[in-house]
C-alpha cells in the first residue's frame, strides 16, 4: 500500500494540501510500516539481517535450515 500510494503522497506534501493527505488510508504512510518475522509475522524480536524473528532463527539454526550458524558451545 505503501508503494501504490507514494507518488500521490508526495505530491500532495510538495502542493501542501494537508486535507487530502488525510483523506488517504493512514496504512499508505511509510512511518506504519513495522518489521515483522518474514515466516511467522512475529512483530517483536525481529532480526534485520536474516528478516526474521529471534525464535524462528532459533528453531532454524537448530535443524540446520540457515547455512553458516551453529549453536555455540564451549
Amino acid at each position: 500500500m505503501v508503494v501504490k500510494y507514494a507518488a500521490k503522497r508526495a505530491a500532495l506534501k510538495a502542493a501542501g494540501e494537508w486535507q487530502k493527505l488525510d483523506e488517504l488510508p493512514r496504512n499508505s504512510s511509510k512511518v506504519r510500516l513495522k518489521n515483522r518475522c518474514q515466516l511467522s509475522g512475529r512483530p517483536r524480536g525481529y532480526m534485520r539481517y536474516f528478516g526474521i524473528s529471534r525464535v524462528t532463527f532459533r528453531d532454524m539454526a537448530l535443524m540446520g535450515k540457515i547455512p553458516g550458524v551453529t549453536k555455540a558451545s564451549w
